[in-house]
């Protein structure tokens, strides 16, 4: 008997997923599995398929498949964000750091990973409390953005109650090892392998002198205050807007280790796709 006997599925909003679904159900049928889907999805995949609320996928699921890009891929996490259940990226569409396979190697994946024969990625999430005591997750990465035709984004950082430094600039991005390839990177962050425990504190386009990312270990806790004269800043969760801060409030993060589990099958490795989606090449040479 196999591992895998409930597989839930999460969708990509827009891009065709048929084939992918197909197979996955294809794969169910012929061995009696039970495939989940999401209420608002389930549509999309087939009439064998079971609607179930996200906790309930969660709960039930034995694997969830994560169907699309980096962005699905990052959903799918945060729904499993604290639970045990792994969960497998599968290509939709453009090159993706964080999905494991493409759709035609769907039916091998799925019969490796019911055998056992797959390992387990953990992958760290940061956190962080709002002023009105809202707390968010991402896996990527949280920003303080500014708004257009506001201020610049005037931040002091703090670091395990110490202040440290003040950036000036259009955001400060808090980005896992996973998220060093995202918004951090554009902002002339480092490459981190997401091996790495720690996080990075990054500012975009700092007008300040001191301009340089910050590493930070996975034990130690950031806090973000926004000084007079910062103008209205949005709060950017894994891209996503989640709240709107003013001078004078501060947001504290910190590190939550293996929040979720990601499958790997040994297909790829991180800096392959690093190589291939960020078009690194050979180093120069000296003449």
């Amino acid at each position: 008997m196999g591992m895998v006997d409930t597989v839930g599925l999460v969708l990509h909003p827009q891009r065709d997923s048929k084939i992918a679904v197909d197979t996955i159900v294809g794969w169910a049928a012929g061995r009696n599995r039970t495939v989940l889907g999401l209420p608002e999805e389930i549509g999309r995949i087939d009439c064998s398929a079971v609607p179930v609320p996200a906790g309930a996928l969660v709960e039930r699921a034995d694997l969830l498949v994560s169907l699309g890009g980096d962005g699905t891929m990052l959903r799918c996490m945060r729904l499993a964000s604290g639970g045990a259940t792994p969960v497998l990226g599968v290509n939709l569409g453009r090159l993706g750091f964080l999905a494991e396979i493409d759709v035609d190697e769907l039916p091998g994946a799925l019969s490796a990973i019911d055998a056992h024969r797959y390992q387990i990625e953990p992958r760290m999430a940061v956190t962080a409390r709002l002023p009105d005591g809202q707390e968010v997750n991402a896996f990527n990465d949280i920003a303080l953005v500014r708004v257009p035709g506001d201020g610049l984004a005037t931040v002091q950082v703090g670091v395990e109650g110490q202040p440290f430094v003040r950036y000036a600039g259009d955001a400060v991005i808090v980005a896992t090892s996973t998220g060093s390839t995202a918004y951090s990177y554009s902002a002339g962050g480092p490459i981190v392998s997401p091996a790495v425990e720690g996080f990075l504190v990054v500012p975009a386009a700092a007008h300040s002198t001191f301009n340089r990312a910050l590493m930070l270990s996975a034990d130690e806790t950031v806090t973000l205050d926004l000084l007079p004269g910062c103008g209205t800043l949005a709060v950017e969760v894994d891209g996503a807007v989640a709240a709107q801060l003013k001078p004078g409030d501060q947001v504290t993060v910190a590190a939550r280790r293996a929040a979720a589990q990601v499958v790997r099958l040994g297909y790829t490795t991180f800096y392959e796709r690093a190589r291939r989606k960020l078009r690194v090449s050979g180093s120069a040479e000296a003449d």
